[in-house]
């Protein structure tokens, strides 16, 4: 049984908590988080979900994503989710999120990383993962438009490219605005 923080519309927490996979009551959220990691060649690396895995089964995705857990923050979910799935670790201490999208029942935050990773020494999830590799943008578009890979808004993932490197909503960031 796994337990949720339960956030309001703000993003405070409340006192309360909920178990996954049951209805959510009426203003109540939840935290989500998603890394993407990058290399110097501007790949991604992505991950094959299980083919017994409930939701989007056997389909490519980012690199990791999954809930927080009672008492994670947003970069101590990050930092689990990387492990548990794919066996790297990073430290998340002073990493914010890239940006932060909000959906029905909560807020996803999603980090982009850019790290050298060899992916024959990664340690997968069996439960989650069978496979992981890396990929340009073309091949992510590509794999989206076959039906491989989970069907991401690609210009969410061409975002995802461009802002990589930087954070802020403009090419040229400006600490003075």
């Amino acid at each position: 049984m796994e337990l949720w923080d339960v956030y309001e519309i703000n993003r405070n927490k409340t006192n309360k908590t909920m178990v996954r996979g049951e209805p959510f009551e009426k203003n109540n959220y939840h935290l989500v988080v998603h890394v993407c990691v990058f290399n110097s060649n501007g790949e991604m690396l992505i991950q094959q979900r299980q083919p017994f895995k409930k939701g989007w089964s056997n389909m490519w995705d980012i690199t990791v994503g999954g809930s927080a857990i009672k008492g994670d923050t947003s970069q101590s979910a990050a930092e689990r989710e990387l492990y548990e799935e794919i066996g790297l670790t990073i430290d998340f201490k002073n990493i914010r999120p890239h940006i932060t999208i909000n959906f029905n029942n909560g807020f996803d935050d999603v980090y982009l990383i850019e790290q050298e990773v060899d992916i024959n020494e990664l340690s997968l999830q069996y439960e989650e993962v069978q496979n992981v590799k890396w990929a340009s943008k073309e091949e992510i578009f590509s794999m989206i438009e076959s039906g491989e890979f989970i069907p991401y808004y690609q210009s969410l993932i061409q975002l995802f490219f461009d802002i990589r490197k930087k954070y802020g909503c403009t090419k040229q960031n400006d600490s003075t605005l």
